[in-house]
């Protein structure tokens, strides 16, 4: 199965025997907040999941968007419509990154069919609604562990055996600037694979040929272990995705820069390369 759908597709399914459940993830980082552009219009039937609530515990030691408890995560999704045997589609306003968080989580979580829209909502060619949906509640109860989750010891372990990709923007990789986290740079060892570059100019991903040349020439050929980080584990799942449409499994370190930079003992590499 796919990890994305096209919005043609979507639009076909959604008229189908076995519609999926949608899941609205509008989000952006540092704002504004993604509930009022939900109410002004979203998919019909779609319920909207606030990322920063819901998809995410309180900041804190372990970063600003440290996984949430699986048992309030699943009763999120149960108001929503989740249930186990009925497929689920996320999209968000088109960067991508809100609505692979909600993929990521689904299938750690134990989820069997979860996809993407891709290109989000902007590449939506049907109706939208301002009506707000009231969803059968779901039967869908979180099993953690079904994808790599990485901590600090193992993400600092990790160049060591495998490659280690950090999806930030590459002037943050290199420490130029840090404009969230206490300090910038990098977790020596790390490569610099900026999430953008997954992307075409659409907000597409990129054909499952081309991203599969792009990671092997950063040291992805499917023969090492890999795994991602990024800011807060936002975008770093969005690379996670990215590898998947490639066909390379890659864990994540959902920590990554806000928890790994808030520890002085921990060391920083900077500039533009690993170490």
């Amino acid at each position: 199965m796919k990890p994305i759908i096209s919005a043609s597709e979507l639009l076909s399914e959604s008229t189908g025997a076995r519609p999926p459940v949608l899941l609205d993830v509008r989000w952006t980082l540092g704002g504004p907040p993604g509930r009022p552009a939900y109410e002004a219009g979203h998919l019909p039937g779609a319920v909207y999941v606030d990322l920063d609530a819901e998809l995410a515990g309180p900041p804190g030691s372990g970063g600003r968007h440290p996984l949430p408890d699986p048992e309030a995560f699943g009763a999120v999704m149960r108001r929503a419509g989740v249930s186990a045997d009925r497929p689920v589609v996320v999209y968000d306003g088109g960067l991508g990154w809100g609505a692979a968080r909600a993929w990521w989580l689904l299938r750690w979580a134990g989820h069997p069919d979860v996809r993407v829209l891709d290109g989000g909502l902007a590449a939506w060619t049907g109706e939208l609604t301002e009506k707000v949906p009231t969803p059968e509640p779901g039967d869908f109860r979180p099993k953690p562990g079904a994808r790599e989750l990485l901590d600090a010891d193992a993400a600092a372990a990790l160049p060591d055996t495998g490659l280690l990709l950090d999806a930030r923007a590459a002037e943050r990789y290199r420490g130029d600037v840090e404009p969230i986290d206490r300090v910038g740079g990098h977790i020596p060892g790390a490569v610099s694979a900026p999430t953008t570059e997954n992307v075409d100019a659409e907000g597409l991903f990129l054909a499952a040929d081309v991203l599969r040349d792009r990671f092997a020439a950063l040291g992805a050929t499917g023969e090492t272990p890999v795994a991602v980080y990024c800011g807060s584990g936002v975008s770093g799942a969005h690379e996670v995705l990215a590898l998947e449409i490639a066909g390379i499994p890659a864990g994540l370190y959902a920590g990554s820069w806000s928890e790994w930079s808030s520890d002085p003992a921990r060391p920083v590499a900077k500039g533009p390369t690993p170490r």
